[in-house]
């Protein structure tokens, strides 16, 4: 063996390194909060573990079989898209990758905000007792501000994003930690007792339980993002499965202490009370009170608010150029978009699609001051929204891999999720199905405007989608006379 195949071996990926790598991409501390909050608390346990058996593990596999069929594609979802259906349909799958994030902008410069009046304050009701009309103007021009920034081309809030995210990680495990060994620390502190009775943790199967299931579609989704990971492993046939079971697990454990943790912690009933309070402030308050716990103070609140400001603000410009940078990249998308969204400024960036960002993100902040009554109320709505439109992105995985199983024949793959067509097939609708219904069902929850919106942005914003290509189309026929 020369010495680049030695390397070459070195650089080989192992299960392990590939589902730490995944961990870190798909799970947060965020997840088990909206967790505990929207599913009763301790209830929420049996959802996590139906969720990852039942549409997590199936989903991770069908990605590994995807990567590994078409490892030399660097287009992602657009590309399996292609691959197996249309270029048209390649766009579409594309297009939805990227509008998708629309709300989640809208999310991160409010939650930017938040985490800001946290550093400053070190208490929730500076912010929440603000002007709801004042909080989404100033929320506007900040994002109005970083949409400025990501014109210039100024990217080294990435590094910065990474940074954030990684300590926000560790806090969240250290969270769990902390607050487990609490009660040997502090033995005379107040803790909650949690009822393990088997009538209190089967939760109540009705139409708040289901429409809250999105939230953890939206939670677990985005295992995508690792499948060009998998041809880079000793053994994808083996290793990658195993990988992906032993991400599953470790995603389980860290719901499930995270739920107990915050059991020890939250009444489940003030919990309820305070629905709204609890979404926005749930995250701070744990670590305010685990502070309390320790006899440090607000140390742990501030770090944890300072890491979320910055990680909030820096991945709102990359969420603002980078999916806009994929999908204006990509040579299919070129074919279907006018050829003004395609302008660069002297910094190299998409000026005129940054200012269409600017366009579909401005009413996203706006309006809902004329709907929703106060500034919890709006976190917890674009929360819902998110849970709504992200997993919308997970319906192309789910058709690229059906429209493989349809024609297996035609590909060669170093590592398959199911051999056999039909249950390929079945597991693909299975999931699709799956976030589809979990998707219409988000759609009904909160108030009758709060309900309009979730409804016509997703309607919106797959709608424009499908106006631009008839524009592009409109330029060419005027180019060729």
């Amino acid at each position: 063996m020369d010495l680049q195949q030695e390397k070459n071996k070195r650089q080989l990926l192992n299960w392990y390194n590939l589902a730490f790598m995944a961990f870190a991409t798909v799970w947060g501390f965020g997840n088990a909060v909206n967790g505990y909050v929207y599913f009763n608390g301790v209830q929420v346990i049996f959802s996590w573990i139906l969720m990852f058996a039942l549409y997590f593990i199936p989903y991770a596999l069908m990605v590994g079989e995807l990567g590994s069929t078409f490892q030399d594609a660097g287009g992602g979802v657009s590309s399996w898209i292609e691959g197996t259906m249309t270029a048209k349909l390649a766009y579409y799958a594309g297009w939805t990758y990227w509008v998708v994030h629309m709300p989640y902008i809208a999310s991160k410069a409010t939650g930017g905000l938040k985490a800001l009046s946290w550093v400053v304050f070190q208490n929730s009701s500076f912010y929440d007792n603000m002007d709801i009309r004042l909080i989404q103007m100033v929320t506007l021009v900040v994002f109005l501000f970083f949409a400025w920034v990501a014109s210039r081309g100024l990217n080294p809030l990435k590094t910065l994003a990474t940074l954030a995210g990684s300590s926000m990680f560790v806090m969240g495990l250290l969270y769990i930690v902390m607050m487990i060994a609490a009660p040997a620390i502090n033995p005379t502190a107040h803790y909650q007792t949690i009822d393990w009775s088997w009538n209190n943790l089967i939760p109540k199967f009705d139409l708040q339980y289901l429409t809250s299931l999105s939230i953890l579609v939206f939670a677990v989704g985005g295992c995508e993002k690792i499948s060009p990971y998998v041809n880079k492993m000793k053994n994808p046939a083996k290793e990658f499965p195993r990988g992906m079971i032993f991400l599953a697990v470790m995603v389980v454990f860290s719901a499930i202490m995270g739920t107990i943790a915050l059991g020890m912690m939250f009444d489940v009933n003030d919990v309820n009370a305070h629905f709204d309070s609890y979404v926005a402030n749930g995250a701070y308050w744990a670590f305010q009170r685990l502070g309390e716990y320790y006899h440090l103070g607000n140390t742990f609140v501030v770090i944890y608010a300072l890491c979320n400001l910055i990680g909030q603000l820096s991945v709102l410009v990359i969420s603002i150029d980078a999916p806009l940078r994929m999908l204006l990249d990509s040579e299919i998308s070129r074919e279907f978009v006018p050829h003004g969204l395609l302008k660069k400024n002297d910094k190299g960036a998409y000026v005129n699609g940054i200012w269409l960002i600017v366009a579909i993100v401005s009413p996203l902040i706006i309006l809902p001051m004329f709907g929703i009554g106060n500034v919890t109320a709006v976190l917890r709505f674009l929360t819902q929204l998110n849970a709504v439109c992200m997993p919308l992105r997970y319906l192309w995985v789910f058709l690229a891999y059906i429209a493989l199983k349809s024609q297996q024949h035609r590909y060669q793959s170093d590592y398959q999720f199911i051999k056999s067509q039909g249950l390929g097939k079945i597991a693909g609708y299975w999931c699709f199905l799956v976030t589809a219904a979990c998707c219409m069902l988000g759609m009904f929850k909160g108030s009758p405007f709060e309900i309009g919106l979730n409804i016509l942005t997703p309607i919106v914003l797959v709608g424009l989608g499908v106006i631009l290509p008839k524009i592009a189309e409109k330029q060419k026929a005027a180019n060729t006379l």
